[in-house]
């Protein structure tokens, strides 16, 4: 170190300041990299070359959510849930987050139902995504937007 750097203090306040400016930075350049594409493309490594077939996947969010950082999500799946026919995961993806993937459920025939209830974050009005991987290989999806008002994901 040279010496006139040796002799510079910083105070807490200081630390805190820079730390947090570091933080909003990073984060603000993550957000502008999201977009359609990067949704379109996390889908396509969870549904491969098997073909996206709409139905089966019964979605529920508000449609207008008047603060972000809480919005409620139900997904559902029609399936019988036997050991030859039943939902292996529900994938959820946010088309306008800084990343697409929102959240992942994992399902057996012991679950009885495919059934999932969470609440998520969401950085502005966009589109979310359903798609349901079947023992089977099949692959069902459902797409709904949200307005947001006030988003969650520091917007």
């Amino acid at each position: 170190m040279s010496d006139s750097l040796s002799n510079v203090t910083f105070t807490r306040r200081q630390m805190l300041a820079a730390a947090g400016s570091a933080v909003v930075l990073g984060f603000s350049a993550r957000a502008a990299l999201a977009d359609v594409a990067a949704t379109e493309k996390a889908i396509s490594e969870v549904v491969g070359d098997k073909t996206l077939n709409k139905g089966r996947v019964d979605l529920t969010l508000p449609e207008i959510a008047e603060n972000g950082s809480m919005v409620p999500l139900e997904v559902e799946v029609e399936s019988p849930m036997t050991e030859s026919d039943h939902v292996k995961a529900v994938h959820v993806f946010a088309e306008g987050n800084p990343s697409p993937e929102v959240a992942i459920f994992h399902f057996t025939p012991a679950n009885g139902r495919a059934w999932a209830s969470t609440r998520i974050r969401l950085a502005k009005t966009q589109d979310i995504v359903a798609v349901a991987e079947m023992s089977d290989g099949s692959m069902y999806t459902a797409r709904q937007e949200v307005r947001v008002t006030i988003g969650g994901c520091g917007g």
